[in-house]
């Protein structure tokens, strides 16, 4: 259920309520806007009048919230989520606000020179983030698993010399303690984007969470895997559309721009596009991420290496360093448009 203070409620009339949720069986999650505090109610074993809850002091309205995800829903915070990373020397990133925010690398860290030289043309491009995966989740055993730790120390380093702040993925729960270490966001791959186990432990943690769509997820099952973090306490969650599977093949997956506005309408959870892995293809990527900044994302998330060609994972879908630089000019032309910057 949902409960909207009065503006002005005070803090003993805000408890109050709270009280009388957890009496009912309610978890209670509480946010504080900047005219209204909203409590979330999760759970509850009995039945009750929502009556109960419009008729106590300081209380201006209450609903039952018949979604399946209460947490995630728009109606928890109508204002929208804008997620802040940075601090320790790095200067402030906030991903849901007005700045479209630029998350770009290669697919995975390989050697030294590699993510310096990665990290220098994402920086120098005009990305506020570097990626890059040194745990790999691959289809194949026999495919380049990554460098592990190792990589993260070296993604680590390169994005402090360029002042970048660091995305990248955890497979694992025993891997959490070490990517809190290295990383500012974890990254939940589309394969594990319904590994419960491992989204109940990231609620846990008190770091951004970027959470990626299954290659054959609905938007309610997306909503709901966010659902488990949020009810963990962790309410820093940005969700990736990053294409489904579908019968077309000539693209690596299909892009699903529509589901972009679909959730901002849906969740108050900032949206990121991976048009990189949406599609599969170089030359694919470019028009994805014009398509998904006008269509209202908050970010973009997209390979980029210095010698595709040789990369040792998904080269042919990761630009050339000046295809990544033309597009940023295309990006800054762009987002005026749709009253956001880059």
């Amino acid at each position: 259920m949902l409960v909207v203070m009065q503006e002005g409620a005070s803090e003993a009339q805000v408890q109050q309520v709270i009280d009388r949720m957890v009496q009912l069986g309610f978890n209670v999650h509480r946010s504080t806007g900047v005219v209204h505090t909203v409590l979330g109610g999760v759970g509850g074993k009995q039945e009750f009048d929502v009556a109960t809850f419009e008729v106590m002091e300081g209380v201006q309205e209450a609903h039952r919230i018949m979604s399946p995800y209460k947490l995630a829903n728009r109606t928890f915070r109508p204002g929208g989520t804008v997620v802040k990373i940075g601090g320790g020397g790095h200067p402030p990133v906030e991903i849901g606000g007005n700045q479209v925010v630029v998350m770009a690398g290669p697919c995975s860290v390989e050697t030294r020179d590699q993510i310096e030289r990665a990290a220098e043309i994402v920086a120098r491009g005009g990305a506020k983030i570097i990626r890059g995966g040194a745990f790999k989740p691959r289809t194949s055993p026999y495919s380049f698993q990554g460098l592990g730790e190792n990589g993260l120390e070296l993604m680590r380093a390169a994005a402090d010399r360029n002042g970048l702040l660091v995305v990248s993925e955890v497979m694992d729960l025993t891997q959490i303690p070490l990517l809190v270490q290295y990383a500012d966001i974890l990254q939940v791959g589309a394969r594990n984007m319904q590994n419960y186990n491992l989204l109940r432990e990231l609620g846990r943690i008190r770091k951004p969470v970027l959470l990626k769509r299954g290659i054959a997820a609905t938007i309610e099952e997306l909503l709901l895997s966010a659902e488990y973090i949020l009810a963990g306490g962790n309410y820093d969650v940005i969700l990736c559309e990053r294409g489904i599977r579908t019968f077309e093949n000539y693209t690596r997956n299909t892009m699903d721009i529509s589901a972009i506005p679909v959730v901002k309408k849906l969740s108050h959870l900032p949206i990121v596009a991976d048009p990189s892995h949406g599609t599969g293809r170089r030359d694919k990527v470019a028009p994805m991420a014009r398509a998904a900044l006008a269509a209202g994302a908050d970010g973009l998330l997209m390979e980029v290496h210095h010698d595709p060609d040789h990369a040792l994972s998904d080269g042919a879908q990761s630009l050339y360093p000046a295809q990544f630089e033309e597009l940023m000019g295309q990006l800054r032309m762009i987002a005026p448009a749709v009253g956001r910057s880059i």
